[in-house]
């Protein structure tokens, strides 16, 4: 119980650190923003379109709207990686406005539907670069594991009453009034968000020049065939974006198992579809304080594998046992293993992903998604017909127990493969140049920083000797012999920062005065992370600065 409590505890306190971190709290309003208003234009284009064609010309516009999303995704997506993610996000916020107001107009002026519906379709294409450049901004933005993780809670829970919020005010307004003023409002959120966007300050900006960074990205992670490359490189990446997508292949049929579910299986009426993905989102908002409980726990690949399985097997329950009381529980619990899912997935593919190509590999998750839930909501009647409703729900609610038993081995393995280095994060970032870099930097230099052990009088490098390496002093006490004397440095302390960042020689002798214990940093691998983000640049250089001033270059 104590463990518990400390978890808790410690999950509350990245979730107050998620939001104290300015940044990280106006992405979450922005989202907040966005989300809400996806869900209120989704009613107001699927109304508009019975009105103008019945159920066939809804499944039609939402195949092919859902088709023409993910072909898109990866192309907007990349723009993550050639461009600032907080101006994608912001330049997908305005011409989402800009498509609603027009939307608007639309119906104002009475024009032909086909014209709103292809609004509606650029609003899906333009939107469709939001969520991968703010899954990308985000480690840039947080200071620890537990405050990306708390953020994608956070993000989760948001998404959850955005689709309570969102259906609902986009319903009342509907009834009170019709499409046109669900369009004005929905413009209104787009606003909201791009008014939150614009505040967002990361401190990171490439030292390098524009035309050098695009060559850099095209010779590494050529074209928008980068975020593929990136995941055939990653064996992890394909699990996880593997599971994912079939998670979502279920997920398209179950938004059509439900509405036959409640009509024909349990004789429920239209009123009882609400209710069930009223169950659904009650799941979600406490799967939510679950992943939060969790999140001490760092099993992240674990919680994934738990999420999948609850998104399947409530489903063969309810298939076998079809009654209301448990319809309404198994859809709570896809609702709770659905932010589980989310969550998890969405942090371990955020701490995997090359940062080079991560708007990429989100752009690629992005269409899987959106594919996936296309190809299940077309899968879905044909299952129906041939198995029967309740035949449909076990079928469709086995593959996921299924593909996650077949898989717990490799699901363990990333977690074992993806445990934080601690210590040596711990060690980095009591180096003020070093603490300023984003989450996902500062962990990829621990994860590649090397132990150093040395005993009383041992030599770590001599004056005129080639700078190979930076070196972070965690316990013990080191001599440091220059020409005017010999000076020492207690834990915590570093050396070996100049000869990297002047490009010349040792200008000192370092030696151990007693045991002591380092953590080395090649040579690559500082130099690409100090000078490739402003504030550790300027950092660095003030402390080059002031100790090459005081003739005290280490």
């Amino acid at each position: 119980m104590a463990t518990l409590r400390g978890r808790i505890a410690e999950s509350l306190g990245a979730l107050r650190g998620a939001f104290s971190n300015p940044d990280l709290r106006r992405v979450q309003l922005a989202y907040m923003g966005s989300s809400v208003g996806i869900y209120a234009n989704s009613i107001a284009v699927a109304v508009y379109a019975f009105r103008h064609g019945g159920a066939t010309a809804v499944g039609v516009f939402m195949f092919v709207r859902l088709a023409i999303a993910a072909t898109t995704a990866p192309f907007a997506a990349s723009l993550a990686d050639r461009y600032r993610q907080e101006r994608v996000m912001l330049g997908s916020d305005l011409l989402r406005v800009a498509t609603l107001a027009a939307s608007c107009a639309v119906v104002v002026t009475h024009a032909p539907a086909l014209a709103l519906y292809v609004l509606a379709t650029l609003t899906s294409i333009f939107g469709a670069a939001f969520r991968p450049a703010e899954a990308s901004l985000l480690p840039t933005l947080a200071r620890s594991p537990e405050e990306l993780t708390a953020a994608n809670v956070s993000s989760s829970t948001i998404d959850s009453v955005g689709s309570f919020a969102g259906p609902a005010a986009g319903a009342l307004l509907l009834a009170l009034s019709g499409p046109a003023v669900v369009f004005a409002a929905v413009a209104i959120t787009f606003a909201w968000s791009a008014s939150f966007v614009a505040r967002v300050r990361p401190g990171r900006v490439s030292a390098a020049t524009p035309h050098e960074a695009d060559e850099a990205v095209a010779e590494e992670f050529a074209g928008l065939a980068g975020g593929l490359r990136a995941i055939r490189a990653e064996p992890r990446l394909r699990l996880l974006i593997g599971l994912y997508g079939a998670q979502c292949l279920v997920a398209g049929a179950l938004g059509v198992l439900v509405v036959v579910t409640a009509i024909d299986v349990l004789g429920l009426g239209n009123a009882g579809v609400g209710l069930l993905e009223a169950a659904s989102g009650i799941g979600s908002i406490v799967g939510a304080g679950v992943a939060l409980a969790l999140v001490g726990r760092k099993r992240l690949a674990g919680d994934f594998g738990v999420g999948i399985v609850l998104w399947g097997a409530p489903l063969v329950l309810l298939g076998l046992l079809p009654h209301m009381w448990l319809a309404l529980l198994a859809l709570g619990l896809v609702g709770l293993g659905n932010t589980l899912v989310d969550i998890s997935a969405m942090t371990l593919l955020q701490r995997t992903a090359p940062a080079e190509a991560s708007g990429r590999v989100f752009g690629v998750l992005e269409s899987v998604i959106v594919g996936s839930l296309a190809i299940g909501s077309l899968a879905a009647p044909l299952l129906v017909h041939t198995l029967g409703a309740r035949g449909a729900l076990m079928a469709t609610g086995a593959l996921l127990p299924v593909l996650a038993l077949l898989r717990r081995g490799r699901l363990v393995a990333i977690d074992d493969g993806a445990r934080i280095p601690e210590e040596q994060l711990a060690a980095l970032r009591r180096v003020p140049f070093l603490a300023v870099l984003p989450l996902q930097r500062l962990e990829a230099l621990a994860g590649g920083a090397v132990r150093v052990e040395l005993e009383a009088g041992a030599t770590l490098f001599e004056r005129g000797d080639p700078g190979d390496r930076f070196y972070v002093l965690d316990e013990g006490v080191l001599e440091i012999a220059l020409p005017e004397g010999v000076k020492e440095e207690s834990a915590p302390a570093y050396v070996g920062e100049i000869a990297l960042l002047r490009d010349v020689p040792r200008t000192a002798t370092v030696r151990a005065r007693g045991p002591a214990r380092l953590w080395a940093l090649e040579r690559s691998a500082f130099l690409e992370a100090v000078t490739g983000h402003a504030r550790s640049n300027a950092s660095a250089d003030a402390v080059v600065v002031a100790r090459v001033g005081v003739a005290s270059s280490i």
